[in-house]
């Protein structure tokens, strides 16, 4: 995947304006995973519940993130239970 320098150089990018995506349907108010396109074909994926904690990853790390979600190496064996407050 990505070197460690490929690691810090992201992380060190200001991705103060980035445009942030969620997929088609969701409400502004809802949980939902959103992502924003990084130059070089990298990634950042944040949580709207809490968009101060931003993950990112190289181009190689999410296209191998998105081929093994194609593939089901994601898949839940058993239906997720979410508690309620």
């Amino acid at each position: 995947m990505g070197t460690q320098q490929e690691k810090d150089e992201l992380y060190a990018l200001d991705i103060s304006g980035v445009e942030w995506l969620s997929a088609p349907g969701t409400e502004e108010a809802e949980e939902r995973v959103e992502i924003a396109h990084l130059p070089g074909g990298a990634v950042a994926m944040r949580s709207s519940l809490d968009p101060d904690t931003v993950l990112r990853y190289t181009e190689a790390e999410w296209t191998a993130f998105v081929l093994g979600a194609r593939d089901g190496e994601f898949d839940l064996k058993e239906p997720v239970r979410h508690a309620r407050g």
